[in-house]
């Protein structure tokens, strides 16, 4: 979540050949080809939208950091309610409620970008809902971050933290501008568990002891450098996948699928933490060659990915809720 996903400091040669076949060879009829998955504009009008979990009950539950809000969404009819309210919002256009996450069948959410190197006097760090409108702070990441910076340049003591999951019965959290992924318990204890170069960390999805983390990439965001790598506690990171840009989000989908967020083209000579352009993003799905195939195209600032089942869920700065169907089936990815 968030986000904008760039962050301060921190992707024929045939038709000669098939000139030859068409002359030498009987016309044939191509075969029909197979439309894509339906994309259905399932909510609009979200304010700061960034990050995202499936609830208890299946249903999906959307941080709003513009408002402080916690939403629930019935991922069929696309109903929204109030979860939570008050939490510190968003100072700076970004930030505020930054990423949801369950552990049972308690809410926790990540805020971000409230601190005082913004101008701002609230607790960045993970809060538990405890009620509609009480919060309990459980860890304070941005005194920690303040007090151990990282070996990468920062202009933001408390960090960017983007997205929050559940890890071994405490948290993982990613600072996509301090450069690492921080494990906290519920007690209030923060320490590094990952420490990259400047690579951008954001989404993360975690898969019995591997952990997947979507890499946007240094500014200008470039194809090469959104990456999908895999790691463990205590395997060194590999490169799942790469080559599109200014990855956001890495999910898993139904059965081995794998899959990843694109927001798309970082505008030239804008500034670090800038979104992409609008209407550049993609779903994309990692292949076996280690590339990442487009699987929707244009969509407009994506933050955040969910499935349930082969549906995709896609949670948009530009306040939507995109439901996208008949992702990853059948059985475990889209046929071409």
């Amino acid at each position: 979540m968030v986000t904008t996903a760039g962050f301060p400091r921190t992707s024929r040669r045939l038709m000669t050949v098939a000139i030859a076949l068409a002359s030498a060879v009987p016309a044939w009829s191509a075969p029909p080809r197979v439309p894509g998955p339906a994309v259905t504009h399932l909510v609009t009008g979200l304010q700061g939208a960034s990050g995202s979990t499936i609830g208890p009950g299946g249903a999906l539950y959307v941080t709003e950091g513009a408002t402080g809000r916690i939403l629930c969404v019935d991922p069929q009819t696309g109903q929204v309610t109030v979860f939570a309210s008050g939490l510190p919002p968003s100072l700076i256009g970004i930030g505020g409620a930054i990423d949801v996450a369950f552990l049972g069948s308690t809410a926790y959410a990540l805020v971000t970008l409230v601190g005082f190197d913004v101008g701002g006097s609230s607790i960045v760090g993970i809060y538990r809902v405890d009620g509609p409108t009480s919060f309990t702070v459980i860890a304070d990441l941005g005194q920690f971050s303040a007090l151990n910076p990282p070996s990468t340049p920062f202009d933001l003591p408390t960090g960017l933290q983007y997205a929050l999951d559940v890890y071994r019965g405490g948290f993982l959290v990613t600072d996509g501008h301090h450069n690492r992924v921080l494990h906290v318990t519920l007690n209030g204890e923060v320490s590094e568990f990952r420490t990259f170069g400047n690579v951008v960390p954001t989404g993360l999805a975690i898969a019995g002891n591997t952990i997947y983390l979507a890499e946007a990439g240094p500014v200008p965001h470039l194809p090469q450098d959104g990456k999908v790598i895999a790691f463990g506690p205590r395997t060194d990171s590999s490169t799942v996948a790469s080559g599109a840009r200014l990855l956001v989000d890495v999910e898993l989908g139904r059965g081995v699928s794998l899959f990843a967020l694109s927001q798309g083209i970082f505008p030239a000579g804008n500034p670090a933490g800038s979104p992409a352009l609008p209407n550049t993003g993609a779903l994309v799905q990692v292949n076996d060659a280690g590339g990442l195939d487009e699987v929707v195209g244009g969509l407009n600032l994506p933050t955040s990915l969910e499935f349930i089942g082969d549906t995709a869920y896609v949670v948009t700065l530009a306040g939507d809720i995109l439901r996208i169907d008949s992702v990853s089936s059948p059985p475990y990815g889209r046929r071409p």
